[in-house]
């Protein structure tokens, strides 16, 4: 087992990238090209609670016994003051995500930013992607790319130099949000390298993806206006948004920090 363990180490993060690759494009086959759809969406969920008890099960019985240096990050749920504390938190980081982004990418060219526009058919589709987009692929998509990416590894320079290599990838998988999808997947990678809990990495992840329909339903509403550019994708918020997700990640911070 342990020659077995070493001759894969070295190929894990590639393993890892390939197996989500294709877990993600199955669960995506139901929707296709088309307009989503209720029947659609139900189907991609199930795959998708598919695709993540079968991750769990390699986290569970099959990492450990290949790599034991992965027992040092356990599966275990944050207490809820926790959990609360970081989707608090979330929403700052979306507004951190668009202003880094937009602040690098001026460096080099203009960024053409447009006001978004947050049609009725934007909000039914938002809508019907939301249980998937914020209760199912954050989790399956941090048990891959951070779990079973960066676990096998004990030196922690090891699991940076994983991290980053494997956030590069994520943000290929997300296409126009290359920039925004890579900064995150380090953030990420970095939180749950340094709380070694997976829950802290897909509470945030879940957060900052719920954060984004919040914002559109916002704009929708008429209650401000929000700067977009569609390649990359990069999300400026308003000053009462920003204002408002400061305030919420101080909210956040005190639950964390007292209880």
């Amino acid at each position: 087992m342990k020659k077995l363990s070493d001759i894969l180490k070295p190929l894990v993060p590639v393993l890892v990238v390939a197996y989500a690759t294709a877990l993600i494009f199955l669960t995506a086959l139901p929707q296709g090209e088309h307009a989503p759809s209720w029947g659609a969406e139900l189907a991609s969920c199930l795959l998708t609670l598919g695709a993540i008890g079968l991750t769990l099960c390699l986290v569970r019985w099959v990492w450990p016994r290949l790599f034991p240096s992965a027992v040092q990050f356990p599966l275990r749920l944050p207490p809820f003051h926790v959990a609360l504390g970081l989707l608090c938190l979330a929403p700052l980081w979306l507004v951190i995500e668009g202003c880094a982004v937009y602040g690098l990418l001026s460096l080099f060219h203009t960024v053409h930013l447009e006001p978004l526009v947050y049609t009725a058919e934007d909000l039914r589709e938002d809508l019907l992607a939301s249980v998937h987009a914020v209760l199912l692929a954050p989790v399956l998509e941090e048990l891959c790319f951070r779990q079973l990416a960066i676990s096998p590894f004990r030196r922690r320079g090891a699991q940076v130099a994983v991290c980053v290599v494997v956030a590069i990838f994520f943000g290929v998988l997300h296409v126009r949000n290359f920039p925004g999808a890579f900064l995150s997947a380090v953030f990420y990678g970095m939180v749950f390298i340094g709380f070694r809990n997976i829950g802290y990495a897909v509470l945030l992840h879940a957060g900052r993806n719920l954060t984004v329909t919040l914002v559109g339903v916002y704009c929708r509403l008429g209650l401000g206006s929000v700067q977009m550019a569609k390649t990359p994708v990069i999300v400026l918020p308003d000053a009462a948004i920003i204002i408002g997700s400061v305030i919420l990640a101080l909210f956040g911070a005190v639950i964390i920090k007292t209880r």
